[in-house]
């Protein structure tokens, strides 16, 4: 993700919601993240939900900017994002691009596809697709 990033940073902004824990040992538990010492429980407090956002960030050098849910779940149960998934928001709200739920339909290279097609370059013509696909 910090490549897809690097290449539309000046024409998209990027963000993380972390939302309920996708794999915890309390419940779903991956080798994936045993296997990365990435373990935690679900967290039933925001101050414990939030705390596992700055592990993530420390953990892993994280340098996207990254927003927690609130313990209600809006943006998980508006997105149906769990366990996570990629979407693409336009500069109307709206959501242009909706990835498959993850983790076997996460797959940032086809966000990278969508964006190469429907977010131009500074170099491109933009009157074809519109100036809101330039502030994606």
């Amino acid at each position: 993700m910090d490549e897809i990033r690097a290449k539309f940073v000046d024409r998209a902004e990027f963000l993380t919601v972390y939302i309920k824990e996708a794999h915890p040992e309390d419940e779903w538990q991956m080798t994936v993240n045993e296997d990365q010492g990435v373990c935690y429980t679900q967290p039933q407090t925001l101050d414990a939900r939030v705390m596992i956002a700055n592990d993530f960030i420390q953990r892993f050098d994280y340098s996207m900017t990254l927003v927690v849910d609130p313990m209600e779940n809006p943006a998980e149960e508006a997105y149906a994002a769990w366990p996570e998934r990629l979407y693409v928001i336009g500069v109307d709200g709206r959501v242009a691009y909706k990835g498959r739920k993850g983790p076997f339909g996460f797959d940032p290279d086809e966000l990278e596809g969508w964006l190469e097609a429907h977010v131009p370059t500074d170099a491109e013509d933009t009157s074809a697709t519109g100036a809101e696909a330039e502030q994606i």
